[in-house]
């Protein structure tokens, strides 16, 4: 018996002990009672899922990292929506248009869509969703009070919205009421029409209703659970929350109300519900999955990716009785070095850094080529529709040169020089990552690096904060569009008081010509220009190096074979109503 071998049976027997635990002893039911619905079809079913990382929030407005969206998307809806090609599909709002001028975006909203049944309502009964919800639901992203992550998307693009933003931030200050009541710009026409004002063209809000940060929530569920409402969710989503117990599991479980529907006229969701566990080892989930006790293990641990497809990423033999998807991903891994900081913000010294590392030999050794390619180019992936990122010139390994910026950075063969790298926990592709790095760096450069892990919603906390100097990040797109990734590159949006947070801009990066450029491609309505525009942006900012692009992702999953209806898309965007078992698959 081999080493993975053993670790296999190993991870299983530990896993099998937390079931166990986790249900009292009793069997995971995972197809439990299947029903053959239209369209040959069966709905029931519990789906289990793992998240790497722990949930931070169920509060839309702190929805900004992955594990809250893969499960505030099951809960909440959007005004629109995408399809696994990443096209603009409607949600909430049936339909939409835009003026002529760019400057308002209309959205019809559904007739007798239903918020969950809740004791936030009379008779513990959920009520019509209509465009006051939109309107609250919008406002509470732009007032500081709620510790909202979203408002710098909106508080210099709709009209009204940074006076309120900064009216609350004075309230906050002064513990009074806010002298701004509303924000002009978020208009409810009439019970089913909801408009935004804008201040002047930006192309890319048409994707700004799909942000995390603007699921549709209803002022009941606020006033009723008040600080506690980030873990008391209530929204129209095709599954309602029963259960968060923090590292442990979130569960949830079918909206019988939801108004979804299939092709064939059946009801969506198809699954009775989802169960979330934390394990935030890449190893342990990998193996829990392929001992049929997840339905899916996200990416595939470095160690057995060789083990499941060939050279040509053709699948193996072995894993023929699994599903295994892949997908060049709309997402970057990158470290940020604090802009503003004592020691990063030395330029040289950035540049050293970026040039000390083998961005390629990391790609192949230590990921066994599992990613799109080394990040040798700009922030935004060279995937994205129409950007042509490859024409970014980034960072390739050139010890000569980072050897002599070093010096410059007056740390001579790395002397006096000794930082310490954060990066979230749970072991996996990350910490191998990091270690690589830490090992090329005292080798090339002589530099000691220090690593520093964490918990993943403290890790953010402190990033947005500015605590942290030299940080581990991945930016998957919000929606696609250069802006998504580029905005963390926007001198503007960070804080002009040093103590507030910078949750997108972390990095604290500022160059105003690269603001100047890419405020024009903000207003540029042709798409190509616009590219073109942002291509000049990001070369001035990877010029100034305020980040370490290290890899640009590419989406791996291993997926039980009986799982139906898996739509998989460049952002990794869960859509977990499509999915279905088909029991002739089951064992």
């Amino acid at each position: 018996m081999n080493i993975k071998q053993l670790l296999i049976q190993s991870i299983a027997f530990m896993y099998s002990m937390i079931i166990l635990i986790g249900c009292g002893g009793g069997e995971q039911q995972t197809g439990g009672s299947l029903q053959e619905i239209k369209g040959g079809k069966f709905k029931g079913g519990i789906y289990r899922a793992n998240e790497m990382a722990e949930l931070r929030s169920l509060d839309p407005v702190g929805v900004n990292d992955a594990t809250s969206h893969h499960i505030a998307d099951q809960i909440y809806e959007t005004l629109l929506t995408y399809d696994g090609d990443l096209r603009l599909q409607p949600e909430l709002a049936e339909s939409w248009e835009v003026s002529p001028d760019g400057m308002s975006y209309t959205y019809h909203l559904r007739k007798g869509v239903k918020f969950h049944d809740d004791p936030c309502f009379n008779n513990g009964k959920g009520r019509e969703l209509t465009s006051q919800d939109v309107v609250y639901s919008f406002t509470r992203i732009c007032d500081a009070r709620t510790r909202t992550l979203g408002a710098e998307y909106f508080k210099e693009k709709v009209r009204g919205a940074k006076e309120y933003y900064d009216a609350s931030i004075e309230a906050q200050a002064n513990n009074a009421p806010s002298k701004v009541a509303n924000i002009p710009g978020f208009v409810a026409v009439d019970k089913h029409t909801f408009r935004i004002d804008l201040v002047k063209p930006f192309a890319p809000f048409e994707f700004y209703v799909t942000l995390g940060v603007t699921l549709i929530h209803p002022k009941e569920a606020v006033e009723k659970y008040g600080k506690d409402f980030f873990q008391h969710p209530v929204g129209t989503g095709p599954f309602k929350f029963v259960s968060w117990s923090p590292e442990r599991e979130c569960v949830l479980t079918k909206n019988t109300q939801y108004w979804g529907k299939d092709k064939d006229g059946n009801q969506l969701p198809y699954l009775d519900g989802i169960t979330f566990s934390f394990m935030k080892d890449i190893t342990n989930q990998f193996v829990a999955c392929k001992n049929g006790n997840l339905e899916e293990s996200y990416r595939i641990p470095s160690e057995f990716f060789e083990d499941v497809v060939d050279q040509n990423k053709k699948v193996k033999p072995e894993y023929a009785n699994y599903k295994v998807l892949n997908i060049p991903a709309l997402s970057t891994q990158y470290y940020g070095m604090l802009y503003s900081g004592k020691v990063f913000s030395n330029i040289n010294l950035r540049k050293a850094l970026n040039m000390g590392i083998d961005r390629a030999q990391i790609r192949k050794f230590v990921l066994k080529s599992q990613s799109a390619g080394p990040g040798i180019h700009g922030l935004v992936p060279p995937t994205m529709v129409d950007y042509n990122g490859t024409q970014i010139k980034g960072y390739d390994f050139d010890l000569e040169q980072a050897r002599a910026l070093l010096a410059q950075a007056g740390y001579p063969g790395g002397k006096g020089l000794e930082i310490t790298l954060q990066l979230n926990n749970g072991g996996g592709r990350n910490l191998q990552l990091a270690e690589a790095i830490q090992s090329q760096l005292k080798k090339n450069l002589g530099i000691e690096v220090k690593l520093k892990q964490v918990e993943f919603a403290r890790h953010l906390d402190e990033v947005d904060a500015g605590k942290v100097e030299f940080f581990r990040l991945g930016w998957i797109a919000d929606y696609p569009d250069p802006e998504s990734f580029l905005n963390l590159l926007y001198g503007k949006l960070v804080p002009t008081n040093g103590s507030q947070p910078s949750p997108i801009n972390h990095t604290r990066y500022k160059n105003p010509a690269f603001d100047v450029i890419f405020e024009q491609a903000l207003s540029e309505t042709d798409r190509l220009k616009r590219m073109e525009l942002y291509r000049k942006a990001e070369q001035i900012a990877i010029n100034d190096a305020p980040m370490m692009v290290l890899q640009y992702d590419e989406d791996w999953r291993l997926l039980q074979d009986y799982v139906e209806g898996y739509v998989t898309n460049a952002m990794d965007k869960r859509m977990y109503k499509f999915i279905w078992f088909n029991p002739a698959k089951m064992q």
